[in-house]
C-alpha cells in the first residue's frame, strides 16, 4: 500500500466512498464512536455516511435512543451506539477518570463532591427525565455544590461514572438523563471480550491502520491494545507499508483511488481525528491549517481524492445555507463542479438551498 491507497481504503471503511449504510445506528455502529463535541458537525458526520439522511433524522435517531452521546474515551464527547455505551465506558472512562484527578482536585472536586452530585441527579433525573445543564446547575446550587467553573467536570465525571448521558436536545439546548433509563439494553461485556470487540470495530471501521492509531483513538495501554488485537486478528487482514502493519476488516474492498471526489467534512470529522498518523490524508502543511496553534480545534475540511485540499465553512441564513471555502491550492473547474454537488448534499441534509462562494 502506498498513502494514496491507504486514503482510499479508509473512505471505504469510513462510509464515506462508497456511502452503503442508511441508518444513523449503522454508520456509528461501524465506525465504533464519532468524535462529537461539536453537536452539529456530529450530525453531519453521521448524515453524510448515510445516503438521503437528513438532520432531522439523525437527531430522531438520538432522540429515539438507538445511539448515545457521552464521553466514552479520550475524556472526549462522542456518539456510540446504544447497545455499546455501557462496555465502553467500563472499559475505558476508569483511566480519564484517574488522569483528569489532578484538575478536578484544583477545582475543589472531592469524591464527597462527586457522591452528592450522583444523589442530586438521581432524584431530580429519576422517571426518564431530562434537564437542561443551567437547570442541573441550579439544582447543584441548591444542594450546597458550587458549579461555575466546576460544572462541567462534575457532569462529565458523572458520566464517567455511568450516572448520566445526554438526552434530546430541548430547543437547542443539550439536556442529560440517567444512563441506565436512557439506554436499558446497553451490555456490559468481560474485559478481554471488550477489548476484542473495540478493536475489531476500530480496524473494521477504520482501517487501514496501526496499533498506534487504536491507542491513540481508544486511549488503550500498549498491552491491552495488543490483546485485543491478538483476539481480533482472526477476523482481519493485515498488509505491510513504510515498515509499519496496518489493519483492516477481512476481505475489506481496495478501491483505486479517485482523484476528483469531493466530500465536505465536519470538524473532527473521524478520517482525520481517528488516527495518531494523519499523513496519509494531509501534510504538515495543511494540518497546521486545519488544526492551527495545534489546540485541539479541528476546522471543517475538504476532501479531494482522498486527501485535505481546504477548509469550509457555513452560515445558516432563513431561507438558505451560504458554504465559503478556503483551498490549500486554487480549485480547477472540475473540483468546483464537484464541490457544488458536495454542497447540494449538505444543504439536502439541513433542508435548505445551499450557495457557495470562493
Amino acid at each position: 500500500m502506498d498513502q494514496s491507497t491507504i486514503a482510499s481504503r479508509r473512505l471505504a471503511s469510513q462510509q464515506i466512498a462508497p456511502a452503503a449504510l442508511r441508518q444513523p445506528a449503522e454508520v456509528v455502529r461501524q465506525l465504533g464512536a464519532v468524535q462529537a463535541q461539536d453537536y452539529l458537525g456530529a450530525l453531519w458526520a453521521v448524515g453524510l455516511r448515510a445516503p438521503g439522511a437528513t438532520e432531522a433524522a439523525v437527531e430522531q435517531a438520538l432522540a429515539e435512543r438507538s445511539i448515545v452521546r457521552t464521553w466514552p474515551m479520550r475524556g472526549t464527547i462522542h456518539i456510540v451506539a446504544a447497545e455499546d455505551v455501557r462496555w465502553m465506558l467500563d472499559l475505558l472512562a476508569p483511566r480519564v477518570v484517574r488522569r483528569s484527578a489532578t484538575r478536578r482536585a484544583q477545582l475543589g472536586i472531592d469524591e464527597p463532591t462527586i457522591a452528592a452530585s450522583a444523589a442530586v441527579l438521581s432524584r431530580a433525573l429519576a422517571g426518564g427525565r431530562q434537564l437542561t445543564r443551567g437547570a442541573i446547575y441550579e439544582l447543584l446550587e441548591q444542594a450546597g455544590i458550587a458549579t461555575g467553573s466546576r460544572g462541567m467536570h462534575i457532569l462529565g465525571r458523572l458520566a464517567h461514572d455511568r450516572l448520566i448521558c445526554f438526552g434530546a436536545r430541548a430547543g437547542k439546548q443539550p439536556t442529560f438523563t440517567l444512563l441506565d433509563e436512557w439506554a436499558p439494553a446497553a451490555r456490559a461485556l468481560p474485559r478481554d471480550q471488550a477489548l476484542a470487540t473495540l478493536a475489531l470495530r476500530y480496524f473494521s471501521g477504520h482501517g487501514p491502520a496501526t496499533v498506534a492509531d487504536l491507542m491513540w483513538w481508544s486511549g488503550l495501554t500498549t498491552k491491552e491494545a495488543g490483546a485485543g488485537l491478538a483476539d481480533a486478528a482472526a477476523q482481519l487482514g493485515r498488509e505491510q507499508a513504510g515498515g509499519q502493519t496496518y489493519y483492516f476488516a477481512q476481505g475489506a474492498p481496495a478501491p483505486a483511488p479517485a482523484p476528483g471526489q469531493v466530500f465536505l467534512l465536519p470538524p473532527f470529522d473521524e478520517l482525520l481525528i481517528g488516527y495518531r498518523d494523519r499523513s496519509a490524508v494531509v501534510d504538515a502543511a495543511g494540518m497546521a491549517r486545519v488544526a492551527p496553534g495545534a489546540n485541539g480545534v479541528f476546522h471543517p475540511i475538504v476532501v479531494v481524492g482522498g486527501r485535505v485540499a481546504g477548509l469550509w465553512r457555513r452560515e445558516l441564513k432563513r431561507d438558505r445555507v451560504l458554504l465559503s471555502f478556503s483551498p490549500f491550492d486554487r480549485f480547477d473547474d472540475a473540483t468546483i463542479a464537484a464541490l457544488a454537488a458536495a454542497g447540494e448534499r449538505y444543504g439536502q441534509f439541513l433542508g435548505l438551498p445551499a450557495e457557495l462562494h470562493f
